[in-house]
């Protein structure tokens, strides 16, 4: 079976026969793969009134196990974005009522933000919904399939994930 990139590959080859395109083969396939599942996300998302970001900051506030509350300086971690990006979230999600602030009984002048229960429900619904379409995109693969490509992708982003600061 052919794809988009195979085409690509093949005019590159064709055109540029003094550069090896081999890269291609695969990290073409994994942006494509990229831009369909992040279509699949916001589909899956929108169907529960939720933008992909909120997703992700319920999310981690919902990984967290009850009771679903994490500080702004964790959910930074876990979501990549910076503080001030953070506050401004952390805000728009409190005046939908999916999350409210805390003090921290740990830190007198710091805060913790904790998922309502709508926020709850709407974190597990969209769950649900966006491993709908993740089944529906990996449904080609076998089990042994799957894992071999988990694995293999593993090795590509682990030293990634593992970059001290």
């Amino acid at each position: 079976m052919e794809d988009e990139v195979d085409r690509l590959v093949a005019a590159w080859r064709r055109e540029r026969p003094d550069l090896d395109v081999e890269p291609l083969e695969v990290l073409s396939r994994v942006s494509r793969l990229a831009r369909h599942l992040d279509r699949a996300r916001r589909l899956a998302f929108s169907e529960h009134q939720l933008e992909p970001w909120e997703f992700d900051v319920l999310t981690a506030l919902r990984r967290a196990g009850s009771p679903y509350q994490l500080s702004p300086g964790q959910l930074l971690t876990q979501t990549l974005v910076t503080s001030g990006t953070m506050t401004n979230r952390i805000d728009r999600l409190a005046k939908k009522g999916l999350v409210e602030r805390l003090p921290d009984p740990s830190d007198r002048r710091g805060v913790l933000v904790r998922l309502t229960d709508e926020g709850r429900d709407r974190a597990d619904q969209a769950l649900a919904g966006l491993l709908d379409q993740e089944r529906a995109i990996l449904a080609e693969l076998s089990r042994a399939q799957r894992g071999e490509l988990a694995a293999l992708l593993r090795q590509l982003t682990a030293p990634f994930d593992n970059i001290p600061g």
